[in-house]
């Protein structure tokens, strides 16, 4: 199976929006890509047509997403290509296109960022979470002092 893997620079045309897909964290965002090409005959530089891409994003890509993205970013994306054709209300074909973006951030050639590291889980909290206990090894669902 050949993936169409592109990579896009653009600005964000709207909020993240996060939501769960089967218990899992699922962002999606719009994003225009206005190229811009040098006309010759002119001597000048010109815009050519914006494409709208939809962007979604899954797990703690999409939770830092939701947290650090927002309307008129400037954004840089790398993922996977997806094509989607179907027919719309007024019975016409329309075709997306749609990205599974694993590589999000903001374009650092348009302005500065300050990046925040996401702290991670100690082994114990995620084995103590495993077992539905709490760091101590108490139940969570057991109250301070209350006998086990």
């Amino acid at each position: 199976m050949s993936d169409t893997l592109v990579t896009l620079q653009g600005w964000l045309g709207g909020d993240v929006t996060l939501r769960q897909a089967a218990g899992v964290p699922v962002a999606s965002f719009r994003v225009a890509c206005t190229p811009r090409r040098y006309q010759r005959s002119t001597d000048t530089w010109g815009d050519g047509p914006t494409q709208w891409y939809t962007v979604n994003v899954w797990r703690g890509l999409a939770e830092n997403a939701a947290r650090s993205l927002r309307r008129g970013d400037p954004v840089v994306l790398h993922g996977r290509l997806n094509l989607s054709v179907w027919v719309n209300a007024q019975g016409e074909e329309v075709t997306t296109f749609e990205v599974d973006a694993v590589h999000v951030g903001h374009d650092l050639s348009r302005g500065t960022s300050a990046f925040t590291r996401t702290p991670r889980p100690t082994r114990e909290a995620a084995d103590a979470a495993a077992d539905g206990a709490g760091p101590s090894g108490q139940s969570a669902s057991a109250a301070p002092g209350a006998a086990a």
